[in-house]
């Protein structure tokens, strides 16, 4: 991922970008992205958009691009110096979109998104690292721990580590399945609804106990 936008959010109400720190009992501590790095709380009332999870509708209804991707297009062709602004003409805003997804839907991508996109794009460019694909997959390598890691489950009976294969498995697949229906669009307004913390549709299982009880007679 060139840019990580997991923990950064637009919020309803609150102009800019933040960073989410941690949650509290009336709402969220969150940091401004920019040089002053104020903290504030935004309450519950406001709604909170994680831009890890807003994606651009293309012609393809069933297809869209997530925030990240897009973010990374721009970089791979303008760097971190856009030609244009959030206050450029709208031909201009309307090309360069053109540029980055050749395919966006004309129709439901408003101006107003594009003119939010190029706003965002210069926040996170200049106050977030971009991450190359080189650097993702040297850091596995270069983690001391990772030896450790494998001596111990090398010691482990084979039959553990197929289970815990399996449920590894299982586990990253329940977890990008999640996410992938959680890819929201546009629909004209670019931040996404508010992500939800609480488990959907808990289940709650219990063991019947058996309603016989067995006496012993006293002999």
């Amino acid at each position: 991922m060139p840019y990580d936008l997991k923990e950064i959010a637009a919020i309803s109400g609150m102009p800019g970008l933040y960073r989410l720190v941690r949650p509290t009992r009336a709402g969220v501590i969150v940091e401004s992205l920019d040089e002053r790095g104020t903290r504030s709380v935004a309450s519950a009332r406001n709604k909170v958009s994680l831009l890890h999870e807003i994606s651009i509708y293309t012609q393809d209804y069933d297809q869209t691009v997530p925030l990240t991707e897009v973010f990374d297009r721009i970089y791979q062709k303008f760097g971190t110096d856009l030609t244009v602004t959030n206050k450029s003409e709208d031909r201009d805003l309307a090309t360069f979109m053109g540029e980055i997804i050749p395919d966006y839907d004309r129709q439901r991508v408003y101006m107003s998104d594009i003119k939010k996109l190029v706003s965002w794009y210069k926040v996170v460019s200049s106050r977030l690292d971009y991450q190359t694909a080189s650097a993702e997959t040297e850091q596995p390598e270069a983690a001391p721990e990772a030896g450790v890691a494998v001596a111990e489950s090398e010691a482990k009976p084979k039959a553990s580590k197929k289970t815990a294969t399996k449920e590894s498995t299982e586990a990253g697949t329940q977890q990008d399945t999640a996410a992938a229906d959680e890819t929201l669009s546009t629909a004209g307004i670019i931040p996404a609804e508010q992500e939800s913390t609480e488990p959907i549709n808990p289940e709650i299982t219990q063991d019947s106990a058996s309603t016989k009880k067995s006496k012993k007679k006293a002999e």
